[in-house]
This record gives C-alpha cells, structure tokens and sequence, in this order.
C-alpha cells in the first residue's frame, strides 16, 4: 500500500508539471510532440530525416529535446542538423518527466529570442514507461518498426491508446522480411481507433512528406 501512496504522489507532481508546461509551450507558440519506440526503431534517424525536411519551410521555428539514459550521442547528431537541441541525460531513468523537459524547454528558450513553433521531444527507447507520462505535449507519437512484431499495440495498448499518431518506420525492409503491415494497423487501431497512421522510411524518403506536411500544419495551426 506504501508503494501505491508514493506513486500517486510522484504522478501527481509530474501532473502540475505537466500543466505548467503546457502553459509555458502556449506562451511560446509550440506545438509539442512527444516520440515514443522501442530501442532501434529508429527514432533518431527518422527525427534526423524530418529536421533536414522541415528546414525546407520558411517561417517554421524548430527545437528539439533529445532524452537519452546516457550519452549525448543522438543529441549531437540532431544537432548537426542545424536545428537547436538541448539534451536530457537520465542517468539510468526509463523515461522522460515534466520536470526534465521543463528544465530542457527554459534552457531552450534562453538560446532562443524567436520562440519556437513546432518542439520535439525525443523520449527514451521504452514502450512501457513513457506512456504513463504527462509532459504537456500536444500529441504522443508511437513508433514501430517491421523489424518488430504487428502484435506491439497488443502487448503495449497504453501507448497506442494515449498516442494521436503511430509511426511505422523503416518500410524500405518490407521485402526482406514477413511482416504484415495491414494487420499492424489492424491491431493498432484496435487499441485506437482514432490513430493517424504514416508508414515512413527515412533512409528512402518514403512517405515522409505525408507526415512533414502533418507536422506542417500542427506548427502553423493550419
């Protein structure tokens, strides 16, 4: 019962977090996207793909929040894009809270005079823990790669019930594997019916200007 008491404090904590974050992206004019995978489905390289792309806009104001349990590797690679980015280093944690991006938005803004329009959040590779967790945004994003099962949003529906969008990444390996796509969403939309759906490839560039046109639109209220 001891443990229950204290997961309910530390979850209402990260909720008046949440909600002072939420503020806080109004004031800057954000549209907030919290990415969610597993480990190796390709979160960075399809992030990577999608700043180069969105550079292209004139007028969108880009800003990422790259979580990581160690390493600031995937930051600097973003980084190199040219886009700002601050990174979070959890030392161990299986996700990101409000209070972590909180301190990563400020740092942002302090670099930044502009605002910003559309702000990604990079969470860390986890299909469990980063579903439970408010962090403001406006939308959770799912990912899941052919490299992994159709059953994911079987085994993992909190996450594909709270999400808006699923990702289904790495789709220039479908003809070396037996994957499923159709039955992917079936199984997905299962679990939510209401989710938006892009089956992207990062490397091929396939189906990437679906969701920058997406993304596009969040930013400018379209």
């Amino acid at each position: 019962m001891k443990d229950v008491v204290v997961e309910r404090k530390v979850m209402a904590r990260n909720e008046s977090v949440a909600d002072l974050n939420r503020a806080l992206f109004r004031e800057m004019g954000a549209y907030t996207v919290n990415l969610i995978s597993s480990p190796g489905a390709g979160k960075t390289s399809l992030l990577e793909a999608t700043l180069r792309q969105l550079q292209d806009e004139e007028g969108v104001r880009l800003a990422v929040v790259e979580g990581d349990v160690q390493t600031e590797n995937d930051a600097e690679r973003l980084a190199a894009t040219g886009v700002p980015v601050e990174a979070i280093v959890t030392g161990g944690a299986c996700h990101l809270d409000a209070a972590m991006v909180r301190r990563a938005t400020q740092a942002l803004c302090a670099r930044l005079s502009g605002g910003i329009d559309l702000l990604i959040v990079e969470n860390v590779g986890n299909l469990v823990c980063p579903a439970s967790y408010d962090l403001g945004e406006d939308e959770k994003v799912s990912l899941v790669s052919v490299t992994e099962g159709e059953d994911k949003p079987l085994k993992y529906p909190a996450l594909f019930h709270n999400a808006a969008t699923l990702l289904v990444t790495k789709t220039d390996l479908l003809p070396y594997l037996e994957f499923d796509v159709e039955l992917l969403i079936r199984n997905a939309r299962s679990v939510n019916p209401r989710l938006r759906i892009f089956p992207v490839s990062a490397r091929t560039g396939e189906g990437m200007g679906a969701w920058r046109d997406y993304l596009l639109q969040r930013a400018r209220r379209v």
